[in-house]
């Protein structure tokens, strides 16, 4: 790269992470003007990329679990910048970094920097933009009803473990979709929509996604009669085993109609709604990988 100069957005309650720290001294010392910024509350992210831009930074570097990463990726993406970013997944589950073949220790991701920016697609819906994977139905309620506690202790089994607690709990939604030669519709358990490839840490509901591939790979799951059956193949992560039972696609834009309202998950942000478009956004970020990285075509 020609400008070694770059912004960490990095989430509050990751300032005092030591590894990070020396991540970010060893960058300096190989030369990286590198500035940090810490968010603090809702919409601090998205307020920091367009500082960063209008400072004219190249490159910037999203700290933190799924939801910040998306955060700062939307933000770019509806800024129409031509900056890099880079990621470095300080979460719990660490979904899209996971599939996406980014390491996990700060100082592997960050070497990534010195690896010329991807094109890719982010998926939308009715305005917002995710990077990773939209949910609903059972698996989103896993996710948004675990509690930092557990996930403290337990890292990406809490939403296993939260999600047999929640057997009693689940019920079908209805739903039709629809987009270019596909229509479905009924009662289904949970749905994914991935730009990539797993949910609820390491859940693969979406196992071909590609995130430069212009299109959005749907998983459904219709309401079968041993309900915990099916919740049990869910949750225990087997790919063959949800492929069994799951309707599946890959479409540029879906449209959902959920009478009595279907409550999604974007990549940690919630969304409620009775009838949703969505679609893939080719080419609206430039993000740094791994050359051999599996989400690539």
């Amino acid at each position: 790269m020609s400008e070694r100069k770059a912004l960490l957005i990095l989430h509050g309650k990751q300032a005092q992470n030591e590894e990070v720290r020396a991540a970010v001294m060893a960058l300096r010392e190989n030369g990286w003007e590198l500035a940090v910024r810490l968010t603090w509350e809702g919409g601090d992210a998205a307020r920091l990329v367009d500082e960063a831009l209008a400072a004219g930074y190249p490159t910037l570097i999203a700290g933190g679990g799924d939801g910040t990463l998306r955060e700062v990726a939307e933000a770019m993406a509806l800024a129409g910048s031509d900056a890099s970013l880079a990621l470095l997944p300080l979460g719990t589950a660490n979904d899209f970094c996971r599939a996406a073949g980014i390491p996990l220790p700060p100082a592997e991701a960050l070497s990534l920097l010195e690896f010329e920016p991807r094109s890719i697609d982010l998926g939308e819906v009715d305005g917002q933009l995710f990077l990773n994977m939209a949910t609903g139905g059972f698996g989103s309620k896993v996710t948004a009803n675990t509690s930092e506690e557990l996930k403290k202790m337990l890292g990406g089994a809490a939403y296993f473990l939260t999600g047999l607690t929640r057997f009693p709990e689940v019920h079908a939604a209805f739903g039709r979709f629809s987009g270019p030669g596909f229509t479905w519709e009924g009662d289904f358990l949970a749905l994914g929509i991935g730009n990539g490839r797993q949910a609820g840490g390491g859940h693969v509901m979406c196992p071909q996604a590609r995130i430069d591939d212009g299109l959005l790979d749907i998983c459904i799951v219709p309401a079968p009669q041993d309900v915990v059956g099916t919740l049990g193949t869910l949750l225990s992560g087997g790919i063959l085993g949800l492929e069994s039972v799951s309707i599946s696609a890959r479409l540029p834009w879906l449209e959902v109609e959920a009478p009595e309202g279907l409550d999604i998950n974007l990549d940690g942000e919630p969304l409620e709604s009775h009838r949703l478009r969505f679609a893939a956004r080719t080419g609206a970020l430039r993000l740094h990988l791994p050359n051999i990285s599996p989400l690539l075509g």
